[in-house]
């Protein structure tokens, strides 16, 4: 069964501004040589089986659910200050989500397969992909996205 987890996004501002952070502070490889960036966190997943297969973790930029990135792994790693914690391993690919707004947690949640929000297709068909941001977010406040 395929589970996600949702993360605040805390100090990006778009998701432009988190994939600059994410180039320059957390890209390195897998084990097995392919791109990736990681995450620090202190608690390791219990549910580890079930995120490994085909779960994303969910970004919350300023108040709403904007994007997701596929979970690759998890490791044993250390913070900055060397304490140790799990490295959530990601695709270093972001894909935008049909924004939902989400109120501020500590920590990181479980995000049931079915709750998940769809992902929003590129291109000229799709409306919801070509508004800026902020109208998307405004708009998902309001329930009408």
């Amino acid at each position: 069964m395929t589970l996600h987890l949702v993360k605040l996004c805390v100090g990006a501002t778009s998701i432009e501004d988190l994939a600059a952070w994410q180039e320059q502070h957390r890209r390195r490889k897998t084990g097995d040589g392919k791109a990736c960036v990681y995450h620090p966190t202190y608690q390791s997943p219990k549910r580890s089986a079930d995120l490994l297969d085909g779960g994303s973790l969910y970004w919350v930029i300023r108040g709403t659910i904007l994007v997701r990135q596929k979970l690759v792994g998890l490791e044993d790693g250390k913070k900055d200050d060397g304490t140790p914690c799990c490295h959530i391993l990601l695709d270093p690919a972001l894909i935008p989500v049909r924004p939902i707004p989400r109120r501020a947690f500590q920590g990181w949640r479980y995000l049931e397969d079915a709750d998940a929000p769809p992902d929003i297709r590129s291109g000229k068909r799709d409306q919801i992909a070509m508004m800026p941001t902020e109208m998307k977010k405004k708009l998902a406040d309001l329930g009408l996205l």
